[in-house]
């Protein structure tokens, strides 16, 4: 077991499956099983899978003053996060309404609130880094006194870039030059994946990039291994949400990654855990253990054993 401090952004989502991207107008659409509404957002979705996985997690966010912090903790689901430092200093909970389709296509409409502006009080953050393992962030504004607790105490972190944009890329310099582990999704990436990859090697020097490619799979650079390559995505199951697919690929590299210290084998393991995940509806279900992974990645890979 690994102990993790992830911050980040937490969001209420609205996720609604559409028959294809982009939508076509209709006056009325009535179907069910077709709109869920629930917590998610990438610090949410990063612990919860981080949690199944069997991890200590410390869970860092900012939601809205009156918000029901019971929210993240259903009483259905199988763990439980703290919701000890989830701290309730902005004026309302960011949102997201999430439209996606079988291919794996999305659109969303995200209302970020006023978490800009919010100031995370690194008093409750500094007794538990030393302790930690790795940091895990978004690169949120509130994030970025993070960087430093990490990187003073030689700690891994990993960060997740939310919706990367070429001109917004200077406000991220501070996340990218100090990450050990980048993930950036190529939904709005227009750049050859290899040679974004390269480019961002070249600049900001960190161990691992992974770029997450939706129904093509994943493209993931290993400086100390040398080698960049392009993984298919694994179909498990029949396609329920892919919404919040990225955060768990990621949460689910990390947790291997940290132990085993292979990038190979980490990301083998991701693709796994991901496609699980995206045959449940909802961003903060479909996660499995590590013993119902092992379980399945032996039975998938090495037929011969469950015989």
């Amino acid at each position: 077991m690994s102990k993790f401090i992830v911050a980040g952004i937490t969001q209420l989502e609205t996720i609604v499956k559409v028959k294809e991207i982009p939508i076509k107008y209709e006056p009325y659409t009535g179907e069910r099983d077709t709109i869920y509404i629930a917590a998610g957002g990438d610090a949410f979705n990063e612990s919860l899978a981080l949690k199944w996985l069997g991890n200590d997690v410390e869970f860092m966010t900012v939601v809205g003053e009156n918000e029901d912090l019971n929210i993240f903790n259903p009483s259905n689901r199988g763990v439980t996060l703290s919701t000890e430092y989830v701290l309730p200093i902005i004026k309302e909970t960011p949102m997201e309404v999430l439209l996606y389709d079988t291919r794996r296509k999305a659109q969303r409409f995200e209302d970020l609130k006023d978490i800009r502006n919010a100031s995370y009080d690194m008093m409750l953050v500094d007794p538990l880094v030393p302790s930690c393992d790795m940091m895990v962030l978004s690169n949120v504004n509130f994030c970025r006194p993070f960087i430093s607790r990490a990187k003073d105490n030689n700690k891994k972190l990993a960060v997740k870039i939310h919706s990367y944009k070429r001109d917004k890329e200077i406000y991220n310099e501070d996340f990218l030059k100090n990450a050990d582990i980048i993930y950036f999704n190529d939904n709005t990436i227009e750049d050859d994946p290899y040679d974004f990859v390269k480019e961002m090697a070249g600049k900001y020097d960190p161990e691992i990039i992974v770029l997450g490619q939706g129904e093509n799979g994943v493209l993931i650079y290993d400086k100390y291994k040398d080698f960049s390559a392009h993984y298919n995505a694994v179909n498990s199951k029949q396609i329920v949400n892919t919404a919040g697919a990225g955060n768990a690929l990621f949460a689910c590299f990390l947790h291997y990654f940290l132990k085993t210290g292979d990038s190979k084998i980490s990301i083998h393991k991701a693709l796994l855990f991901a496609s699980n995940y995206i045959g449940y509806m909802g961003t903060s279900n479909g996660f499995m253990t590590e013993e119902e992974l092992e379980h399945w990645d032996n039975l998938i890979w090495n037929p011969r054993n469950a015989m």
